[in-house]
């Protein structure tokens, strides 16, 4: 780890070990997997070697034990965008409260998996940018995530640091955060990015699917050669800010920029690790060896397009189809999404099941550590999903593949969210010291 971020590392992992005790007593759940003396199946080494035991996961009580005393934090869920898709900005028909087969969210299903903390993305497309609507709009889906917490008071409460989650799960309601996805977003701004960070954004991905001339995408041709300039200063004004450095959908180029540059942590909002599906989307392990010495976060995306080698091999193309598609209907969004879809459908591959999704967490701890791996579902923002995790509801079973694979249940608990918030604190601590 760099020097720069040791003192941080030591402070936030006590933090993290004691945000996570108090979540336990918070939520009123008893170490049951220890006092009624169950073990852990095989050792996580022998587990691992095998792959762990395949087939449909069965949920056992020691599980959802270890599930309920975890604060578990998602980074990367496009429900916002869905919202304005089917009910207009201020999604004024669709009720939350009522199961919404739709979506892979709603508010009973986040409650059965048990979230407490998640990053909502206020995407706006690339094409917006050419359009000179990407301010604009974005603007209008945070205030879609603000209108979440309002609506839903309940239920929802807005977040904007760590001492703000723990809060918030203390009054048992879901923390809502704000992670704004691609620079096109700031309009080559810095005033813009600042902006957003008191509204509340508290990540900011560098790019989506197409280069900026600030940042390069790992789905369109290099312009900046990693990151420019002004790049580099995007980057230290997040830091400034306090605000993570998200590298999904960027270049490996603008990965290792960015890695130099940063001070704090940064993460991989929601991203899979490419020595296991070699989709560019994927963080290599190169890279994923620099996060660990960076100190930061790879939270894995549950798209099977991204997860299952056959499914990375059939979307590589995806982001240059779109493209294609829309220079071709650039008026018609529907005509893009039903050709789209046809592509897609000539294109098929397996979805992949919940083990997918752990053999990716595995590859990560192989190469970067248990420290530096999260979950980012990409929920609500794909088009196939594997079994047993098609949903919000379905992140127990992803805890009983864990425990199954030879996790304990510390770090289980790094993996649903102790991680993130370790990196979060760190990106806390540096913007503290930064001068004002």
């Amino acid at each position: 780890m760099l020097p720069r971020l040791r003192a941080f590392a030591c402070a936030t992992t006590a933090f993290v070990c004691s945000a996570t005790a108090t979540l336990a007593a918070i939520l009123g759940v008893t170490a049951r997997y220890e006092s009624q003396g169950m073990t852990q199946p095989e050792t996580a080494a022998q587990t691992r070697q095998t792959g762990g035991k395949r087939g449909p996961v069965k949920l056992t009580e020691q599980a959802l034990a270890i599930h309920r005393a975890a604060l578990l934090v998602d980074g990367h869920n496009d429900l916002p965008w869905e919202l304005r898709s089917k009910d207009g900005p201020s999604f004024r028909s669709i009720d939350l409260r009522k199961p919404q087969k739709q979506f892979h969210t709603d508010i009973e299903r986040l409650r059965r998996g048990h979230v407490g903390a998640q990053f909502w993305s206020a995407f706006v497309p690339t094409s917006y940018a050419r359009k000179g609507l990407a301010v604009k709009t974005t603007l209008e889906q945070i205030e879609v995530i603000h209108e979440l917490a309002r609506r839903y008071p309940d239920v929802f409460r807005m977040a904007y640091g760590t001492d703000d989650i723990l809060r918030i799960r203390k009054e048992g309601k879901i923390a809502c955060l704000i992670g704004v996805e691609g620079g096109h977003a700031i309009d080559n701004s810095l005033e813009v990015l600042r902006c957003y960070y008191r509204l509340g954004v508290r990540y900011l991905t560098l790019t989506h699917s197409e280069s900026l001339d600030w940042a390069d995408s790992c789905s369109d041709a290099p312009r900046a050669r990693g990151l420019s300039p002004f790049g580099e200063q995007v980057v230290r004004e997040m830091n400034r800010l306090g605000m993570l450095v998200d590298l999904s959908h960027v270049s490996d180029d603008t990965m290792k920029a960015a890695l130099r540059v940063s001070q704090a942590p940064v993460i991989f909002s929601h991203s899979s690790a490419r020595g296991v599906a070699d989709h560019p989307r994927n963080v290599p392990d190169d890279v994923l060896r620099l996060v660990r010495d960076n100190g930061g976060l790879v939270m894995v995306n549950f798209y099977s397009g991204f997860l299952v080698p056959e499914g990375a091999r059939a979307t590589r193309r995806m982001f240059e189809m779109l493209r294609e598609l829309q220079k071709k209907y650039p008026n018609d969004e529907d005509r893009v999404r039903e050709a789209y879809r046809q592509w897609a459908r000539e294109n098929d591959y397996p979805a992949g099941d919940v083990h997918t999704i752990v053999d990716h967490i595995d590859h990560i701890v192989r190469v970067a550590g248990i420290d530096h791996v999260g979950l980012g579902s990409d929920f609500d923002g794909v088009s196939k999903l594997p079994e047993q995790m098609q949903d919000v509801s379905c992140y127990p079973y992803l805890t009983q593949a864990l425990l199954d694979r030879g996790y304990k249940p510390e770090e289980i608990h790094k993996i649903l969210g102790g991680n993130l918030m370790r990196v979060f604190a760190q990106a806390e601590a540096v913007a503290a010291r930064w001068p004002k």
